[in-house]
């Protein structure tokens, strides 16, 4: 598994790409990846300079929620922040839409995922660009007045955000679970099938299914135009759970890895007086 080849390029046709890969034993593969992942945050944590910031994208059912479950199940819980965001409320939007985003950055050492992200601002709000009325932002009172130049121009402010979150020590990790039409219909259906499943299920969820292509044409816009190199964007097929997220393990190790994360030294004198401390305590 080559995991540069989830890196979103310009020349990708990601919707014609595979949504579907297997990859052997993955659940097993996952519990140690999970294992070294939890290591690398204590190292991070103890560094105390980098912390992580992790989005995920996807349709409805593209497995988000059990990704991050899964993935994250042996690290620490005082290390890791999980934050979905839903419709906006007052407090919310009598400020700019980044802001409730920069509320939940994480903390130097810490990692934080958005489990649905600020970039819910350019593709559910393009699709129904009359959310955006809701902001009561000047000169943009009405549908009409909300244009492709609009979405561009917050897409560049995204950018700007993210770019300025990693020359402060923020890595930033974007990962689109690409799922296929028909394996959502699936999905959908195993959550009316089963009793356990049925909260699980919105009529919602059919009225945004309808709109497929739209969202389709709204997240290529947002890949070509946030696919930076500070920020990329990773394409990963979501059809099968248990493989997916073992790519995301795999990618995020990779960059945990490629930090230069260390423990903090001891001065020269604690390092001397090593034997004096647990003398002091064998004593005491």
């Amino acid at each position: 598994m080559d995991i540069e080849n989830y890196v979103y390029k310009p020349e990708m046709k990601w919707r014609e790409l595979e949504t579907l890969e297997v990859i052997d034993n993955a659940k097993d593969k996952l519990k140690e990846e999970s294992k070294d992942l939890a290591k690398l945050q204590n190292v991070m944590y103890a560094d105390d300079r980098y912390s992580l910031l992790i989005c995920l994208q996807g349709m409805d059912t593209s497995g988000k929620d059990s990704l991050v479950r899964e993935v994250f199940k042996t690290v620490n819980v005082n290390g890791i922040n999980v934050h979905s965001f839903k419709t906006p409320n007052t407090e919310e939007l009598a400020h700019d839409y980044l802001w409730r985003h920069y509320l939940r950055l994480p903390e130097r050492g810490k990692i934080a995922i958005f489990n649905r992200t600020h970039y819910e601002n350019v593709l559910v709000t393009r699709v129904h660009p009359e959310y955006i009325l809701n902001e009561r932002i000047p000169e943009h009172d009405s549908v009409e007045k909300i244009s492709d130049h609009f979405f561009h121009q917050r897409m560049e402010q995204i950018n700007t955000f993210e770019k300025h979150l990693v020359q402060n020590g923020i890595i930033v990790l974007k990962f689109f679970l690409h799922l296929s039409k028909e394996e959502q219909k699936n999905r959908l259906l195993s959550r009316l099938d089963d009793e356990d499943k049925n909260w699980k299920f919105s009529p919602g969820d059919l009225k945004e299914r309808k709109l497929w292509d739209k969202y389709m044409r709204a997240y290529e816009d947002m890949l070509q135009r946030t696919s930076t190199e500070f920020a990329p964007w990773n394409v990963i097929p979501a059809d099968n759970k248990d493989s997916a997220r073992l790519i995301v393990a795999k990618i995020i190790k990779k960059k945990l890895k490629s930090l230069d994360l260390k423990y903090p030294e001891l001065s020269e004198l604690e390092k001397n007086n090593l034997e004096n401390y647990k003398l002091e305590l064998n004593n005491s």
